[in-house]
């Protein structure tokens, strides 16, 4: 399997999930920190594209995703399947979520990535359970996981400590 498309479902993936509240609605999300740098370690190898069924907390997703400079879709979490056959050849997508229904999208797709703190369905269709939370740099450790295992792996120069 050679991956095209890398498609991450946003809240509990680059967020830690929960969502805060006003009188006047849902506010803000967390997202986490460094998993946008690591994402442009994966960009020359793979497309890279989101979705979201969030309906209420779509324009503050939408607003971080372009920010990191990546497409982004609304697509339910129910039809998410069938968008993403319309679009790709399954055995060609790499795909990482975390809910109750993302199963049956990584049931399908030619590599699944969980949380370790997804619904256990999800990680149960997973090919790679990482780490980390949602939120707390679990896409970095994916990006890294798919350089080594499809591309290229990462080594960052080692920065050696000066003796005093």
């Amino acid at each position: 399997m050679i991956p095209k498309v890398f498609i991450l479902d946003v809240d509990g993936i680059l967020t830690d999930g929960g969502f805060y509240y006003s009188e006047e609605g849902k506010i803000l999300k967390k997202f986490g920190p460094d998993d946008n740098d690591a994402l442009k370690l994966l960009e020359p190898y793979i497309e890279i594209r989101f979705v979201s069924g969030d309906k209420r907390g779509f324009n503050i997703t939408k607003k971080r995703i372009e920010d990191m400079h990546y497409p982004i879709d609304f697509v339910s979490t129910t039809k998410r399947i069938d968008w993403i056959k319309e679009k790709y050849n399954l055995e060609e997508v790499i795909y990482m979520g975390d809910g109750i229904f993302d199963c049956m999208v990584m049931n399908e797709v030619g590599y699944a990535i969980a949380t370790s703190d997804s619904d256990e369905n999800a990680q149960e269709a997973a090919n790679y359970i990482t780490k980390r939370i949602g939120g707390h740099r679990a896409v970095s450790e994916a990006c890294l996981h798919i350089l080594e295992k499809f591309f290229v792996p990462y080594k960052p120069l080692k920065i050696s400590k000066k003796r005093r």
